[in-house]
């Protein structure tokens, strides 16, 4: 403003007034803002009507609203020199023109108006070297303060440090350095040039001060981190600031872990390991892998269930009927828990042995271990550990690395959530041993009554005790189960169901199973009981019942159709339409000759899905003495075709075999289905006659069948699956059935409706087979190990049952 206009202003003015949050501005400035409250867009437009005019100040506290207490009385008479409208508010560009104080405020509506009079700078006189001085050090300040402000453009610091009219030098530095609203106003009301820059000075070196320190802090920790970690850098920063200020505090997640911990009452050892990690919590950068690692460890701990136990049933009626009512048949399962319960009631502090159900798929060894939770009140956990190959599966991983955990049997106790639950073990004959261990023998530890008291898991590094768990484990093969581990375990057979069991078992359990699965009433779908057995004979042949559930699903599925097709109230199942509903049969009735044959036998042989007939044909040709064993025979049947060869070339004279047979005739052993492999211990018998007859031209009974191994000199060898084998010979309708006699004793394990439809002939020698078997004896042949002790002989009315079932294997 030139000298004539300062005269022409006058003394007191009236202006518009705009208050300013957060902004100081000064003389020779310009400046850009946005405005955004309705009195000050209104002030603007009038000082634009005007003459361009504006009063403009500062609100020293700008959290509130504008009242007079909290305006400043000093400020800038400015010149607005452009306004642009925008969505958000008015986007302005002003000038200041001279300082001016407010003497008062003329009007708040519609906008503030105020009297404002010139504020006059009054400079002492100082000699040219002071002012000199003066203006250095300010810019040596500026210049320390603008290498720790990266933002700040280089150019801008060159003019300003190049710059020689200390005015201007101080209206620039003020402008552009970050200081406080408060600091600002100071600087806009000192008087004179020399108190202005001495003000800004020390407002320099001080900002000066604080920024080398900022500085050191960052770099400090820009020297531990990595670019990357962001949220790291900022808890470090903190950190180096807190350590600066001589500041530390443990962390609140420390001391609610010490807290937990103390609750638990744990030994005075493992206290003491967790209480360390917790104080290594507390001193490790939240942020840092570390405490990822620790955090997740004390959770897995704390979440054991360390003195949480649930209430174990005790009444022995009650158990047994919740198993009788899950549950037909399986007395020998339903027996063992009982026993376990009575002598839990007179000996509470016993460990029970380990308890392993063996047996096809199928059979229900997974829904047993369910009902025998629900008995007794424990919480049930499954644990499978088919496929098993790691033995941190078991055992846990070390947690020196950021993804390390519990083993299996750990994180099952944690989510049963109690430290007595029913664990159950499942397909334990499938764990397999690899480079990572052998997980069978880190099971040792865990099923030893003796050892898992105090039971260490590699992760968790403190001793649980797993006494009060009670472990059941399943099982379809026991020979594939280690040794050692068999032997801390407690074999309970579930054998292959009866055709009776399944037909009991698909009434009472599995139709309505699958009734309430499929959303339908009992009302609205009914099966009767001779399409159940037809379901069972036609269209299953397996141990358990699993297709037969799935036979019966299909059935409410196509039955639930067709109550919505057409609209019906039932639909009922009957044997005459069973087969419009799953197709035709599977399963026909057995194809086994009812006469009797010269060189076919019927063996009895177990499978998985229980026991099957498996007949033996054996012809002579003329030849060199080859003998030929087809039907996928593997090496143990092999080997008793060999040795059955042999026994027979010993007995020759007795049966009227020409002695040179071996020599001259050629000999094709086979069984029948030659796709399906066949191999055991217990052909031999079925192997030796079936030479013999061939050889001597007798016929072999077609409704007698046997099982057993000879040796070289002719004695019978006991066999296994007994009880299955001699199910499959009662279902194919034989009369007799040939056993060795040192299987009396498993006759008892025989199903009392089998042992009454069969006749029983206890062999220890193979010619008592032969006597038993060939149609024609030798004058020497006899039958007097026929079993006829307390048991029922055979009854022919019953061997002539046409409704008896046909073979399952």
């Amino acid at each position: 403003m030139s000298e004539t206009a300062k005269k022409r202003t006058p003394a007191v003015q009236t202006l518009p007034m705009l208050v300013l949050r957060g902004l100081v501005l000064f003389p020779k400035i310009i400046i850009h803002f946005d405005v955004s409250r309705e009195k000050s867009m209104e002030a603007l437009a009038a000082a634009v009507k005007e003459d361009k005019q504006i009063f403009i100040t500062a609100q020293s506290d700008y959290s509130e609203d504008i009242t007079q207490d909290n305006i400043c009385k000093v400020g800038i008479v400015a010149s607005v020199r452009q306004m642009l409208r925008t969505h958000s508010g008015t986007r302005v560009m002003v000038e200041g023109l001279y300082r001016a104080k407010l003497v008062k405020t003329v009007s708040e509506e519609p906008y503030l108006t105020a009297q404002v009079k010139r504020y006059p700078d009054r400079t002492p006189k100082v000699s040219d070297e002071e002012m000199e001085a003066l203006l250095r050090a300010v810019k040596d300040e500026f210049q320390a303060c603008s290498m720790n402000m990266p933002r700040m453009p280089e150019e801008y610091i060159n003019n300003v440090l190049n710059n020689k009219d200390p005015r201007t030098v101080f209206d620039n530095i003020a402008v552009s350095m970050p200081l406080s609203v408060e600091e600002k106003q100071m600087l806009l009301e000192a008087n004179g040039l020399v108190e202005k820059l001495s003000l800004l000075l020390s407002m320099l070196t001080r900002e000066s001060q604080v920024m080398s320190l900022e500085r050191e802090l960052h770099e400090r920790v820009h020297s531990q981190l990595d670019e990357n970690q962001r949220e790291y850098y900022l808890r470090e920063q903190l950190k180096a600031i807190q350590e600066e200020l001589e500041e530390g505090d443990m962390g609140t997640d420390a001391f609610e872990y010490m807290e937990k911990i103390a609750q638990l009452n744990l030994p005075e050892a493992s206290e003491s390991k967790l209480m360390r990690e917790a104080q290594r919590l507390s001193s490790t950068a939240p942020s840092s892998q570390e405490a990822y690692v620790i955090r997740n460890y004390l959770d897995t701990v704390l979440d054991l269930p360390w003195n949480v136990s649930s209430k174990e049933k005790n009444d022995i009626k009650k158990v047994k009927a919740v198993l009788d009512k899950d549950h037909y048949g399986m007395d020998k399962v339903k027996d063992r828990i009982l026993e376990t319960i009575a002598v839990r009631q007179l000996e509470p502090e016993i460990k029970g042995q380990i308890i392993c159900l063996y047996g096809p798929p199928g059979v229900g060894k997974t829904s047993v271990a369910k009902s025998i939770a629900r008995a007794l009140g424990r919480k049930y956990v499954r644990v499978s550990l088919g496929g098993i190959r790691d033995e941190a599966d078991i055992r846990g991983h070390r947690k020196t690395y950021v993804g390390a955990m519990a083993g299996r049997i750990i994180n099952a106790i944690s989510e049963a959530g109690t430290n007595n639950p029913l664990l159950l073990l499942d397909e334990v004959d499938k764990i397999s041993d690899s480079y990572k261990g052998d997980p069978s023998s880190a099971l040792l530890e865990v099923l030893d009554s003796e050892q898992n008291t105090a039971f260490r898991d590699h992760y968790i590094e403190v001793p649980f005790d797993l006494s009060n768990v009670m472990f059941v484990t399943t099982a379809n093969n026991i020979s594939e189960i280690d040794p050692p581990l068999l032997d801390r375990m407690e074999v309970i057979e579930l054998n292959s169901y009866t055709a009776e069991e399944k037909f009991h078992i698909a009434k009472e359990h599995l139709v309505p199973k699958q009734l309430k699965k499929h959303g339908m009433k009992r009302t609205m779908l009914r099966i009767n009981d001779a399409a159940l057995r037809l379901v069972i004979d036609g269209y299953t042949r397996e141990a358990g019942v699993r297709q037969l559930e799935r036979c019966i699903a299909s059935l409410c599925r196509k039955a639930a159709k067709e109550i919505i097709e057409n609209d019906l109230q039932k639909v009922s199942i009957t044997a005459s339409n069973l087969e419009s509903y799953l197709g035709h049969r599977k399963y026909l009735e057995s194809s086994l000759s009812n006469v009797d044959e010269v060189g076919v036998v019927n063996g009895l042989a177990w499978t998985a899905a229980g026991g099957v007939i498996m007949p033996l044909e054996v012809l002579v040709m003329e030849g060199k003495g080859n003998v030929t064993a087809t039907g996928s025979l593997g090496d143990v049947m092999k080997e008793s075709s060999g040795l059955a060869v042999s026994y027979v070339r010993s007995i020759a004279d007795k049966y009227g075999i020409d002695k040179n047979f071996h020599k001259e005739k050629d000999i094709h052993i086979h069984a029948p289905e030659g796709a399906t492999p066949k191999d055991g211990p217990s052909a031999g018998v079925t192997m030796t006659t079936a030479l013999v007859s061939a050889l001597s031209g007798i016929p072999v009974r077609h409704d007698v069948a046997m099982t057993g191994e000879i040796t070289l000199h002719g004695k019978v060898l006991p066999i296994g699956g007994l009880r299955e084998k001699t199910m499959a010979a009662y279902k194919e309708g034989m009369k007799t059935v040939v056993i060795p006699a040192a299987n009396k004793g498993d006759l008892d394990d025989v199903d009392p409706v089998v042992k009454d439809g069969l006749e029983f002939v206890l062999a220890d020698r193979i010619t008592e087979v032969l006597d038993a078997a060939l149609t024609q004896k030798p004058k020497s042949g006899g039958r007097e190990h026929i079993y006829n002790g307390d048991d029922v002989r055979v009854n022919p009315a019953k061997n002539d049952d046409k409704s008896r079932v046909p073979v399952h294997s």
